[in-house]
């Protein structure tokens, strides 16, 4: 059977149809360091079980999703329109945290 991605605008639909961007995290403030940036931008973790990303709905409504899934199974928990979400920034690290 078939992978399908239950989009909020099609219903459920072949994976291939989908592109994925990547992990959905939540972006620094504007006035944050360089330091910040670099994290946001080059170091990502890889874990084992339920993630958020970012996939684009390339061959249907052309919406981006935010789609949970198990990286371990595959499995889809939740999928949302992106457009809907708001993604908390991270709270800043002060230097006596680091």
């Amino acid at each position: 059977m078939a992978s399908l991605i239950r989009c909020p605008h099609c219903g459920a639909r072949p994976r291939e149809e989908f592109t994925v961007r990547g992990a959905a995290l939540a972006r620094p403030a504007p006035e944050a360091g360089e330091e910040a940036w670099y994290t946001h931008v080059y170091l990502r973790e890889n874990p084992r079980g339920t993630y958020r990303e970012y996939w684009h709905h390339a061959s249907g409504c052309r919406r981006w999703l935010v789609v949970t899934r198990d990286t371990a199974t595959h499995e889809t928990s939740s999928v949302e329109d992106a457009a809907s979400l708001r993604l908390a920034a991270p709270a800043a690290t002060t230097e006596s945290e680091r």
